[in-house]
């Protein structure tokens, strides 16, 4: 993928974390599974219940043995989470590891608002995946999560 392509499919994320409902207690976040530089999947916080993650969204709208993801990246305004508050739903590094993509584009990481220590992006790259940061998109993936605590 190119700088350039990085740019927009985070943005595309960005516009599907904008149709979250809003929460107190949960970021909107966008997410958009991309292959060969086709979206395949995209995913919301809260858009199909009140607890589905934006990459779990993403994700499940897939075969699970999906042979495209093991080529596929995954854009998430937001750090993949490295923990759940019920066992029943797997954090997303989790499910990223588990389905095989080699490669995730994060705009921002998750503060301390309501996990303490989030290590997504220390998870995935522990275990060979490729992670980017697009910092200079932070503010934009923040955007409709100012009425939270952002630390």
């Amino acid at each position: 993928m190119s700088a350039e392509q990085d740019v927009t499919f985070m943005r595309r994320a960005i516009e599907l974390a904008r149709k979250c409902p809003p929460s107190e207690t949960a970021f909107s976040v966008g997410a958009v599974l991309v292959v060969d530089g086709v979206e395949i999947a995209t995913g919301f916080s809260r858009e199909t219940d009140a607890k589905v993650h934006a990459e779990e969204s993403a994700l499940n709208k897939l075969d699970p043995d999906d042979p495209r993801l093991a080529t596929a990246t995954i854009y998430s305004t937001l750090e993949p989470c490295s923990q759940r508050a019920t066992a029943s739903r797997p954090p997303c590094t989790d499910r990223i590891l588990r389905a095989g993509i080699p490669r995730v584009v994060v705009a921002w990481r998750e503060p301390a608002t309501f996990v303490t220590n989030c290590v997504g992006v220390e998870k995935l790259r522990q275990h060979g995946v490729e992670v980017l940061e697009l910092p200079e998109l932070a503010a934009e993936a923040m955007s409709m999560n100012r009425h939270l605590d952002l630390g």
